[in-house]
């Protein structure tokens, strides 16, 4: 057993699952972490894939109450259904642009130079969006209405460039379009669930012949670790943006996007 590998493995998934949720990029930080410890080859790639399931099944832990409930109401309860109605529109666009332009996204603009630009020009986006001084009316995920759903989907699409983030992307999306940041942050944890799921597991069935079973112990510690960094990072910004906006994500964005455009100038 390679103890070095199954190290990377536990500091990739720890990444992963620290940035998925965060307004901050977790493809930024897995490439240049990734070249760090030196773990970038096509293997890598696909196990930088299937760790965004353990992230994903942290959401669907921290709301298996909700998650049952909707599915248990959603043929009779209209609270149920207007939940499922909105997160299969805010879907839709991002599922579709994603099919149709996969390999170009992943042959044109998957290269550290993209992901520093679209770092650098998130955090000024966010300071942006803050100085707004935004004024929402809906302050529940329940009072969304199917305008907001559509539109917070297409801001979603954004997220297709690597580092952008989609979650930075939905939340900042969700704002402009009139909920509150706390409705915003909420509804962007949901809404990965089938984004994520249907990404995932598109990637994997492409590049399913470089899953092999003498991989499966280092797969494994990369999702645990990745369901349990998640798990805490999504508690923790929850309780951050009850009482904080998102300045300090804007400028962790700026200064790591220098980071990696110095890290990677010489490449």
């Amino acid at each position: 057993m390679d103890i070095v590998l199954l190290f990377k493995a536990f500091i990739l998934g720890l990444v992963e699952g620290a940035t998925e949720f965060l307004p901050v990029s977790s493809t930024g930080h897995l490439i240049i972490v990734g070249d760090l410890i030196h773990f970038n080859n096509e293997k890598s790639k696909v196990f930088k894939i299937f760790i965004q399931l353990g992230a994903i099944l942290a959401i669907c832990w921290e709301y298996r109450a909700r998650l049952e409930f909707v599915g248990g109401q959603m043929l009779h309860d209209p609270v149920a259904q207007r939940f499922i109605r909105n997160l299969a529109i805010a879907f839709m666009p991002a599922a579709i642009l994603g099919l149709m332009f996969h390999s170009q996204i992943k042959a044109f603009l998957f290269s550290p130079f993209t992901v520093a630009i679209a770092l650098i020009a998130g955090g000024f986006v966010i300071l942006l969006v803050e100085r707004l001084n935004l004024q929402p009316s809906t302050r529940m995920v329940d009072d969304m209405t199917m305008s907001q759903a559509l539109k917070i989907g297409l801001a979603q699409s954004l997220s297709l460039i690597p580092g952008v983030s989609r979650s930075g992307a939905t939340i900042l999306g969700g704002m402009l379009f009139g909920l509150s940041r706390q409705a915003a942050t909420e509804f962007s944890f949901f809404v990965a669930i089938p984004i994520m799921f249907a990404a995932t597991i598109y990637d994997l069935l492409k590049n399913r012949n470089l899953l092999v079973w003498d991989d499966v112990f280092i797969f494994a510690v990369g999702f645990i670790t990745a369901f349990f960094a998640a798990l805490l990072a999504v508690k923790t910004l929850v309780r951050y943006v009850a009482n904080h906006d998102f300045r300090l994500f804007a400028y962790y964005r700026i200064v790591f996007g220098c980071i990696v455009l110095a890290y990677f100038w010489d490449a």
